[in-house]
């Protein structure tokens, strides 16, 4: 499915014209202008997957930020801007073949940082809690308690549960689960699974961070068939050889200058991977 179809970035010449137009104040940066015209990125077309790959500084990131702004795309995290982003939104232009789906959204690598934080908080609040059911369980289990009224009722209910229990079992029916079930790449692989559903357009910044090589194949997996199946439209900035040989994938070298359009194989990253293993093939045999 493609919902964007293609998205324009303002030009030099625009951008030079803003800066004419703009008053004499020194500001410490003028982000995003000045960006992706460098590479002389004009203008992006999108197949169903299309993917942004290029070095730490190529306009990856600034690229996803400025579409997902310009579509008012939701996101978890804050992000890197400036006082210019507005004026510099407003300079682009997009066209879509369907109307953009309401679920929608951007998902960078702070919103999967953010989730697996706050599975660790809550983590460190369910160990508290369970100390105290420790606690609780002795004294109920161990008390000479005598009910009075049925004010006492639920106090009743908990020695009796104590006496009739093994401690691990009084502390599993009075606490939720623990979530630290899954690992970090469980956890951010769920957050992909949770946040990615049918028919919409998602904005992937890195989804391989945190991500194990098994697990990275695994999510490639998953993007393949929503693409292929579920109505979904990815256009992601990543440099993971593993998300980069997705099937049908559009892929623009922001290395290159100007930014062009190349096979997978082709991208240097890759290419030092497979020279790399080449040199090293014996070991593996």
């Amino acid at each position: 499915m493609i919902y964007l179809s293609h998205f324009a970035f303002p030009t030099g010449e625009q951008e030079s014209d803003f800066f004419w137009g703009e008053q004499r104040t020194c500001y410490d940066s003028y982000y995003p202008f000045q960006i992706l015209s460098r590479r002389n990125l004009r203008m992006l077309d999108f197949e169903p997957v299309t993917i942004l790959y290029g070095g730490n500084g190529s306009g990856k990131t600034t690229a996803l930020n400025v579409i997902g702004e310009t579509l008012g795309l939701e996101r978890d995290t804050l992000y890197n801007r400036s006082n210019f982003f507005e004026r510099y939104t407003k300079m682009c232009d997009y066209e879509t073949l369907h109307s953009v789906p309401g679920n929608s959204r951007i998902i960078t690598s702070d919103d999967v940082f953010d989730y697996m934080l706050n599975l660790r908080s809550l983590n460190e609040g369910i160990d508290r809690r369970r100390v105290g059911i420790f606690d609780e369980y002795l004294e109920n289990k161990y008390s000479h308690f005598q009910m009075r009224s049925l004010e006492d009722y639920e106090q009743l209910k908990k020695v009796v549960s104590a006496r009739s229990k093994t401690q691990s079992k009084y502390v599993r029916a009075n606490l939720m689960d623990n979530v630290r079930e899954h690992s970090n790449g469980e956890s951010a692989f769920i957050y992909f699974s949770e946040k990615i559903q049918e028919n919409g357009l998602y904005l992937l910044d890195e989804p391989e961070n945190s991500l194990s090589p098994a697990r990275q194949q695994e999510l490639l997996r998953f993007l393949e068939d929503s693409a292929r199946f579920f109505g979904c439209q990815f256009i992601m900035a990543t440099h993971s050889p593993f998300l980069l040989s997705m099937k049908g994938a559009k892929i623009y070298d922001l290395d290159e200058d100007p930014v062009d359009v190349k096979r997978w194989t082709e991208l240097a990253n890759v290419r030092e991977y497979y020279t790399f293993f080449k040199e090293h093939e014996r070991e593996f045999t």
